[in-house]
C-alpha cells in the first residue's frame, strides 16, 4: 500500500517496522523543511533547510528499501533453517548457510539503525530554525526515528546472539554501541521542543 506520503508499507516484521518508523521520521523532516523554505521569516535558515530536505528524502527512500531488504534477509534465514540435516555433510552445509544468513539478517537492521540515527541528526539541525507552526513535527520525527533506531538495535542483537563468529559479533556490538548515543539525542530534541511549546 502506498500512503499519501509515498511510504510503502511492505511488511509487518520487526525489522521492516523499524525501517518504516525511520522513513516516517524522514518524511516529517522533509515536510517541515518544505513548510519553512520560502518563508521570509526563516530566510537565514533557507540553505540548511534545503540541504536537510535533500538528505531526508534520501533517507526516506533508503529506509523503504531496507524494509524490503529486511524481509528478504528474514526469508533467507528461514530457508537456511529448513535445509536438510540427515547427514554430516548436510548438517555442515546447513550450519554454514544459517550462519551466512544470520550475518545478512544482522546487517540490514544495522543499516536501518544508521539511517535512523541520521534522521535524528537532521532533526537536531533544523529544530532551531524550523517554521514554528510545525515545530512539533520535528519532535515527532525524532521520536519516530528513535523508535526505529531502538527497534533496529533489538533486531541486530537477536541475530548477533546466534552468530558464532566472535570477531563479527564484536564488530556488531561496537557498531551498536556507537549508535546508542543517538537514542539520547532524540530524547533531548523531543524534550527541548516540548518545553518550547509548553512555555
Amino acid at each position: 500500500m502506498v500512503g499519501r506520503s509515498g511510504l510503502e508499507f511492505v511488511d509487518s516484521r520487526g525489522g521492516a517496522a523499524a525501517a518504516m518508523n525511520t522513513a516516517i521520521g524522514a518524511a516529517l523532516i522533509s515536510m517541515v523543511c518544505n513548510l519553512t523554505i520560502g518563508k521570509p521569516k526563516y530566510v537565514e535558515h533557507e540553505l540548511t533547510m534545503i540541504d536537510v530536505r535533500s538528505r531526508a528524502e534520501e533517507l526516506r527512500s533508503l529506509a523503504v528499501e531496507l524494509a524490503e531488504a529486511d524481509a528478504t534477509a528474514f526469508n533467507a534465514v528461514m530457508a537456511a533453517y529448513k535445509l536438510p540435516k540427515s547427514t554430516d555433510a548436510e548438517k555442515l552445509a546447513r550450519t554454514e548457510a544459517v550462519q551466512e544468513a544470520l550475518v545478512g539478517a544482522a546487517d540490514v537492521p544495522l543499516r536501518i539503525a544508521g539511517a535512523a540515527a541520521d534522521v535524528i541528526a537532521l532533526a537536531g539541525r533544523i529544530m532551531d530554525g524550523a517554521n514554528v507552526n510545525v515545530i512539533s513535527d520535528v519532535a515527532v520525527a525524532a521520536d519516530s526515528a528513535r523508535a526505529g533506531l531502538q527497534s533496529a538495535i533489538t533486531n541486530v542483537e537477536i541475530n548477533r546472539a546466534a552468530i558464532k563468529d566472535e570477531s563479527h559479533k564484536a564488530e556488531l556490538a561496537a557498531s551498536v554501541a556507537r549508535l546508542k548515543d543517538a537514542v539520547l539525542t532524540a530524547g533531548a530534541i523531543s524534550e527541548s521542543i516540548t518545553a518550547r511549546i509548553t512555555g
